[in-house]
């Protein structure tokens, strides 16, 4: 019975494809180029000096709402290290207007909007998701956020003591105390290397919070973008009416603080009863005005960033076994020079040796120049994947703010593909002599030192010991 019922089906398969034609050869095909633009964002503003960007687009009768406020991190004294993350989680669960924070809560869960707000390094930043027909009360309760926050006392203990524990565990993870130990030593006494502590978290009063707000919290301070199911005209009524009254603040930008030196080239050993070690090796790099910036995305893919397309994930994991997962990443900073960072984990009896292949990628970088099949797959890869981080709408609007926030060109999107495109081997090349410095580079190990195949003072740098928080 089975021989018969596949003899039908290949006798059916047959008969579907007798007369066409087969289907050509994929590698003899050819496409057109690839023809890519970006949505237009409108840009407008309220005579306070609120920005708006829009983006209408009635495909789904879906919204979403992102401000942008230019007050992070940077700025927060060191005895008071934290506070910005409490400041947005109580912001986000502390109330809002006449709303106490369970009706907020209510509210929200009634009509399945998702709020959410965050504080990073230089801004703060909340989001909204909606259905169009919730668009009033969004922007009520939006206004409300803005103007008249809660900050509930009680939801900031809550805040507080979950802030704790999270220091309490962060040692529990190796990946969180490498990167601690990296920032501090990379960016010594400074915000961008500081981590909180229950101390500071325990410094932190509410009205730090107010203050926080009052001080950064301004229609002029802030970027509103709005992207969806929703009318323009309609819209910017409704805005003028619930935020045209509200006068302007200071306009003077957050003060960043200058970097220090780096801390000297160390190896840094976290140890822990470990059957893997996680291996960090960091050095500073560049900031967004900086030319290199293009040269470094293409040597970045190269080195460890194009995942199995990369050296270190070629040489360490496909062709020796030693690691299931290695990376490079060029971290490119806002306002200060962000890391150059490779990472990786193995076994703990191959913790060094997998060290040593680190840097003997990062040596052939700098010693020769890359193939130019390499060069063409690293290019190609790296402008392919920059016209899909737009495939969602709301992403063409948030990365405009944050273009304009941060003051990168206006042509900076439309010219980004044909800087990748003009880098070449020679260019690829110098940028990793100047900025790949495998004896610069501070080294954390976090593993159980005993089982390493060698003892970290093998590397030629000075070794210190990481205690646990």
């Amino acid at each position: 019975m089975l021989r018969y019922l596949t003899g039908l089906l290949l006798l059916l398969l047959a008969g579907c494809t007798a007369g066409v034609n087969p289907l050509p050869d994929p590698r003899e095909m050819s496409f057109a180029p690839l023809d890519f633009s970006f949505p237009e964002v409108a840009r407008e503003s309220l005579d306070n000096g609120m920005e708006l960007y829009l983006l209408p687009d009635d495909e789904l009768p879906l919204i979403d709402i992102t401000v942008m406020i230019g007050g992070g991190s940077i700025d927060v004294s060191e005895e008071k290290t934290g506070l910005g993350g409490v400041y947005a989680a109580t912001w986000r669960s502390g109330g809002a207007g006449e709303r106490t924070p369970d009706q907020v809560d209510s509210e929200l869960d009634l009509r399945a909007m998702n709020l959410g707000i965050n504080t990073d390094n230089y801004t703060s930043s909340l989001h909204l998701s909606l259905r169009k027909e919730d668009l009033p009360f969004a922007l009520t309760l939006l206004r409300d956020l803005l103007l008249t926050p809660g900050f509930d006392a009680d939801r900031m203990e809550i805040v507080r003591k979950q802030a704790i524990e999270a220091v309490r565990r962060r040692d529990d993870n190796p990946g969180s105390t490498a990167g601690r130990v990296l920032r501090a030593a990379l960016y010594p006494n400074h915000p961008l290397g500081r981590v909180s502590s229950a101390e500071t978290l325990n410094a932190i009063e509410r009205e730090d919070l107010l203050a926080f707000h009052r001080r950064h919290v301004h229609p002029d301070n802030l970027l509103l973008g709005i992207s969806g199911d929703f009318s323009p005209v309609d819209l910017g009524d409704q805005l003028e009416s619930l935020f045209g009254a509200w006068s302007k603040g200071r306009s003077e930008r957050q003060e960043i603080p200058p970097l220090t030196p780096s801390q000297a080239p160390a190896v840094h050993v976290a140890d822990r009863e470990l059957t893997q070690t996680t291996i960090f090796l960091g050095d500073r790099g560049i900031e967004k005005g900086n030319p290199d910036q293009y040269p470094l995305r293409v040597m970045n893919y190269i080195l460890g960033g194009g995942s199995f397309n990369s050296r270190l994930m070629r040489e360490i994991r496909s062709n020796r076994g030693l690691a299931y997962s290695v990376y490079s990443q060029v971290q490119i900073g806002r306002r200060l020079p962000g890391m150059i960072l490779l990472g990786g984990e193995t076994k703990s009896g191959s913790t060094l040796e997998v060290v040593g292949l680190m840097r003997q990628e990062m040596e052939k970088l700098r010693a020769d120049p890359v193939p130019e099949q390499e060069l063409a797959l690293a290019k190609e890869s790296l402008i392919n994947s920059f016209v899909f981080a737009f495939d969602q709408r709301h992403e063409v609007v948030s990365r405009a703010m944050r273009l304009d926030f941060f003051d990168y060109p206006p042509n900076y999107l439309e010219q980004f593909r044909e800087n990748i495109a003009s880098v070449t081997a020679a260019d690829v090349q110098q940028v990793a002599k100047v900025y790949l410095r495998p004896e610069m580079q501070t080294v954390v190990l976090v593993g159980q030192e005993q089982d390493f195949d060698a003892p970290p003072a093998t590397l030629g740098l000075p070794v210190t010991e990481v205690s646990r928080e």
